[in-house]
């Protein structure tokens, strides 16, 4: 098994290259940019269409209004990421620019939109089809944001624009400037749509919807769902955070299918699309990527050492509510032998289980988006219309993960409880591995592990307020340390404020900050941020797993690293 592993690690370099891939981070922090839109129309219709499972109906005015506000929200989602998603990888590109070349991220989000909406919208009499302005658009909007970034990177780096003399306000100046990459790429549009209709009648985005239509079948399918799912959590088994790289691919599908299952459920039919968001929030990575819900109550009722003990009290409260970097780094389940069978196995019968009750049982597959963070169980059963299936499958979900779990735990408590037994006889604790965090560290999973009153006196100290940025993938993990650095700045008078975010989402705000502190499923993104930071004169680390983890656990500490890295 270790052999095995050792393989799959050497792949880890390439693993991080595709992660940091400019056009898959594009799409992921457009989404990111166009969560808000997304989660307010699914919830907001949440509370419009859940009180017809209890025979309850809203009047038809009422209705009305609650559609018509889902309509201008998540109908027109299309729209929103072509902007989004054109800006994400405009501000990607400028970081690579030539010093004094920059494309302007309004105009590109303008040009984008232009774009997109000739290549999704039809004329129809006195008006247009909206069909294709909501996620069936999704490809579209990416191909419009892609191509638009681009022919204004080739105009930029080309010098193709309209000087003005420099007499001319800046402001009026950059709007001559963007005239012809503006052109261009509208042009460009222009260009695809006239080919696409006259040989195929249909608009870009319908015609390349149709055309990918039997790769989106084929991986909807029971061994679609298990290789994505899969090769999310065996990229996340070798340190590279899983969903960066799988979730831009399958962006476009799993939210189309979302609105598509909606509009059966109020046609009064099955919702039969099984790919969604849903499905990977809340079965496929129920409690965080492997599914690994179901360990830290394992590892809290019943190991026998006391460091798995001391992992499950520590992480089961961040878990229930999909945060399990603290297991994941603690335990650690990340390259430990150990958990590589049930870390990939889990999630690929979770998601085949979805499937099952959807196809054969006849259940609802997810019809709503709800906030990731959303605890499993409960997410499960309000996405998917709260049916009695749905309780009935959190339930067996539950009983099939700690199943599956249970004889891998067992195995790896038991060396550990060997191993403190043998230390104890020797009064020397030990780790079993490197990677491991012993109990000590964790301290029972407290948020102070030591009974320290004062700062190390070796940290310097701190003349004026230091403002502290903490990033991760989903602003989760980067709240647990910005929790322990806000608790530890009260309790011993330290000039600190930390915040939380999502990577992807800090490039306005990191000028605001004097440092920026990576958690370890972005740290492979520290070159691509560090080169802003340094022009801002912001302070970068990056940190590693079990280091991250203390630190988040410890309050004194999180502020001695921080005064430590910050001269």
């Amino acid at each position: 098994m270790n052999g095995i592993i050792k393989q799959i690690e050497k792949g880890k370099p390439i693993f991080e290259k595709i992660s940091r891939n400019i056009y898959l981070g594009a799409i992921r922090d457009g989404f990111l940019s166009a969560m808000p839109v997304i989660l307010f129309a699914s919830l907001f219709i949440l509370v419009a269409a859940v009180p017809e499972v209890f025979g309850f109906a809203w009047p038809e005015h009422v209705s009305n209004w609650l559609w018509k506000v889902y309509n201008y929200s998540m109908g027109v989602v299309g729209l929103i990421v072509s902007a989004t998603t054109a800006r994400c990888l405009s501000e990607s590109v400028n970081r690579r620019m030539p010093e004094g070349k920059v494309i302007n991220s309004t105009s590109v989000m303008l040009a984008s939109i232009v774009g997109f909406l000739l290549l999704s919208v039809t004329p129809i009499d006195g008006g247009f089809s909206t069909d294709y302005l909501g996620s069936k658009g999704l490809l579209a909007a990416f191909v419009s944001a892609f191509i638009t970034v681009n022919v204004y990177k080739f105009c930029v780096l080309k010098n193709i624009t309209i000087k003005m003399p420099k007499e001319v306000p800046g402001t009026i100046s950059q709007t001559f400037k963007d005239i012809f990459p503006f052109a261009f790429s509208v042009l460009a549009m222009v260009i695809i749509d006239l080919i696409v209709r006259n040989t195929l009648d249909v608009s870009f985005a319908e015609a390349l919807t149709t055309l990918l239509s039997p790769l989106f079948t084929a991986a909807d399918g029971y061994l679609g769902i298990c290789i994505i799912w899969g090769m999310m959590a065996l990229f996340w088994f070798v340190g590279v955070h899983g969903p960066s790289i799988v979730e831009p691919a399958i962006a476009a599908i799993i939210y189309a299918n979302v609105e598509a299952n909606l509009k059966l459920f109020n046609a009064g039919e099955q919702t039969s699309n099984v790919l969604t968001v849903g499905l990977g929030n809340f079965v496929g990575t129920m409690g965080g990527t492997g599914a690994t819900l179901v360990v830290p109550f394992i590892f809290l009722l019943m190991a026998k050492s006391k460091q798995l003990k001391a992992v499950g009290k520590a992480s089961f409260v961040p878990v229930s509510f999909a945060v399990n970097e603290p297991l994941l780094f603690s335990a650690p389940i990340i390259l430990n032998p150990y958990f590589f069978i049930p870390f990939l196995l889990t999630p690929m019968v979770n998601v085949c289980l979805f499937k099952f009750f959807v196809d054969v049982i006849g259940m609802n597959s997810f019809m709503y988006v709800l906030p990731w963070a959303t605890p499993a169980p409960i997410g499960l059963v309000l996405g998917t219309g709260m049916s009695l299936w749905a309780f009935i499958l959190v339930a067996l979900l539950i009983i099939v993960d700690f199943l599956i779990y249970l004889p891998f735990c067992r195995a790896y408590d038991n060396v550990l409880f060997a191993k403190e037994k043998a230390e104890v006889q020797t009064e020397a604790y030990t780790f079993v591995q490197p990677a491991v965090v012993g109990a000590t560290a964790l301290g029972g999973g407290g948020t102070h592990v030591q009974e320290n009153t004062q700062i190390s006196e070796a940290a310097p100290t701190l003349e004026q307020q230091t403002r502290v940025l903490v990033l991760c993938a989903g602003a989760g993990t980067s709240a647990m340390l910005a929790n322990a650095l806000t608790e530890g700045a009260e309790d011993y008078n330290v000039p600190i404020t930390a915040s939380a975010g999502a990577y992807g989402s800090h490039y306005d705000i990191m000028e605001n900050f004097d440092m920026i502190i990576l958690a370890p499923q972005v740290g492979s993104y520290y070159d691509d941020i560090k080169e802003d930071a340094d022009r801002l004169n912001v302070k970068l680390i990056a940190t590693k797993g079990v280091e991250y983890i203390n630190l988040t656990r410890d309050a004194k500490k999180a502020i001695d690293f921080v005064l430590e890295h910050h001269q």
